[in-house]
């Protein structure tokens, strides 16, 4: 059996945004833990759905910034949401701020990518803007907002 050839290292600027996309990611997760204890029950499928899809986008991330020998950033113990959450329609609103946050860091992942080298990269930051994209749908729903997709996911700064 032969082991597959590592990743070439990666450039400053894709390495910068897999750290910024694999930070929201990180936020994404704490943020759904948070937001499960204020959203109602018919909602706590799809909360545990975006969750683990963002755990599993963590950890494929980790793996491949690991086979490029870098380092990847750990998760902060919390983070501090732009508004206090005390509803269903904070809480919503919440999660909207989480996948429009994942979007924009993995369209910058996107743009940094190498037609010759970044196809792994490139493949898991389209999916990741159209999973948060469609994701964030529901919460916006929730949240009250229109319309139910931004006309360009990702499309805004990363906070």
């Amino acid at each position: 059996m032969t082991t597959p050839a590592p990743p070439p290292s990666l450039s400053d600027e894709l390495r910068d945004a897999a750290f910024a996309a694999l930070g929201t990611e990180h936020a994404a997760i704490w943020v759904y833990g948070l937001v499960s204890a204020f959203l109602p029950p018919s909602t706590a499928a799809g909360v545990a759905a975006a969750s683990l899809a963002h755990r599993e986008r963590r950890d494929a991330v980790v793996a491949l910034l690991a086979r490029s020998g870098e380092t990847p950033p750990t998760a902060a113990a919390a983070y501090r949401p732009p508004s206090p959450v005390t509803d269903a329609a904070s809480a919503a609103a919440l999660a909207v701020v989480a996948e429009d946050d994942v979007a924009a860091a993995w369209r910058a992942v996107a743009e940094r990518t190498e037609p010759d080298t970044g196809a792994e990269w490139r493949r898991l930051a389209l999916d990741a803007v159209t999973a948060a994209a469609t994701t964030s749908i529901t919460w916006r729903g929730l949240a009250g907002e229109t319309p139910p997709v931004p006309a360009f996911p990702g499309d805004g700064a990363a906070s």
